[in-house]
């Protein structure tokens, strides 16, 4: 009895290694699995296609997926936002100082966008500042940011 590759041996296979990505995380097994499907789906009109022809295709669409996902797709799904980054955020900000702090006594900024989710932050600062200055930020000293004017 002689083996033959069908089309839906082709798309079994591949839907169990897409599922099989369930299980590992990285995303990079999936592309094998959607090469298994196309190279299935070529084979329902026409099935005359050798199987050393299907194992070419599928070798060669499984690395065009690949080289796709991480050349063209991977960098377009990248976390461009600063959050958990709360020092890199804040570093060389501009804002305006609502109250000066004085003493023991911390000031307030505003920011015109808000930054990490508030647009008012309490400030220290070795400079003498009065409302209205323009100050940067830089550094951070637990929820209080220490600015110099800018």
């Amino acid at each position: 009895m002689e083996f033959e590759l069908l089309y839906w041996h082709w798309i079994v296979f591949g839907i169990a290694v897409m599922l099989s990505e369930i299980f590992l995380g990285s995303f990079f097994i999936f592309w094998f699995g959607a090469a298994a499907i196309i190279v299935g789906l070529m084979l329902v009109p026409f099935p005359a296609i050798s199987e050393a022809a299907q194992l070419i295709i599928w070798a060669f669409s499984s690395m065009a997926f690949a080289v796709g996902w991480f050349k063209f797709l991977k960098p377009l799904s990248t976390d461009k936002t600063k959050a958990g980054l709360s020092k890199e955020a804040m570093l060389g900000e501009i804002g305006q100082v609502l109250s000066p702090p004085n003493g023991e006594k911390r000031g307030t900024i505003r920011f015109p966008a808000p930054l990490l989710g508030a647009d008012e932050w309490q400030i220290l600062s070795q400079d003498s500042l009065r409302i209205g200055d323009r100050v940067s930020v830089v550094d951070l000293s637990g929820n209080s940011l220490i600015v110099k004017k800018a």
